[in-house]
């Protein structure tokens, strides 16, 4: 009997999750993931945002080579201002020759809350695979959100003053 293996990677139950409470409103943390200038702010050098399901979310970190280090073809899954972002995401170059050649891709699930002192912004990226490649995807986007996410606050902040 020959052995098969599936060529398929199985989905992880890896599920990043990040949370940040920023002094703003809902409707402004909104705009600090869908607006391309607000993006380019605190989380990459260029974004491309189109409004709504369907459209782009392209964020880019090296002008000098778009192709790479972005998330160049990737395209927002839902879009509820002030409430819900969704969107495809791409790994960095250094993984991209499994993690951007996955179908699906991985998902990026952004919420917003409105609380006392402004709004809870949760992010879940889910998609992750089981192989030790996919999994050191996984660590190396978790501490870049975390990154990210201290960034998000820092500008929140400021721009809340």
């Amino acid at each position: 009997m020959s052995s098969s293996r599936s060529l398929i990677a199985t989905v992880d139950d890896t599920v990043i999750v990040k949370t940040a409470s920023l002094p703003i409103s809902p409707t402004r943390a909104f705009d600090l993931f869908c607006r391309e200038a607000s993006l380019a702010a605190w989380l990459c050098h260029r974004a491309v945002v189109g409004a709504g399901v369907g459209g782009l979310y392209e964020l880019f970190w090296d002008p000098a080579d778009p192709e790479n280090d972005s998330t160049i073809g990737c395209r927002i899954t839902a879009y509820e201002p002030g409430r819900v972002l969704g969107f495809q995401w791409r790994s960095p170059r250094q993984f991209k020759s499994f993690a951007n050649a996955a179908d699906p891709l991985t998902h990026v699930v952004v919420t917003l809350h409105a609380t006392a002192e402004g709004t809870q912004v949760t992010l879940v990226h889910t998609g992750w695979r089981s192989s030790d490649d996919w999994r050191q995807a996984a660590a190396w986007q978790d501490r870049a959100w975390d990154f990210a996410f201290a960034a998000l606050a820092r500008h929140a902040s400021q721009g809340a003053a």
